[in-house]
């Protein structure tokens, strides 16, 4: 049984928001640490929704239900970039 191709569709979606965002942040630019501790946060934020192709997610989702994916992506990784940069400003203070 090949499954090397399934995947959690909410990873590629969550890594391109948070890049996306990231360019509000110039200090976050090139800090892969902490852009993947954003993306952690992000995704452990959002349920699972494996799939084998992306195209098969786009086949049967509904226009609501994508309109709605989308949202809550970027809504997760508004959140864990104020959760990780505050977790980061306490740490700097001591």
């Amino acid at each position: 049984m090949d499954i090397t191709s399934i995947h959690n569709w909410y990873e590629r979606a969550v890594f391109n928001e948070v890049m996306a965002q990231a360019e509000a942040f110039p200090h976050l630019k090139g800090n892969d640490d902490v852009l993947a501790d954003i993306a952690c946060v992000a995704l452990n934020r959002l349920p699972p929704r494996y799939i084998r192709h992306d195209v098969d997610l786009a086949f049967f989702q509904t226009e609501r239900e994508r309109t709605d994916n989308e949202r809550a992506v970027v809504e997760a990784v508004e959140f864990a970039m104020g959760f990780v940069q505050a977790r980061n400003a306490m740490r700097a203070r001591g």
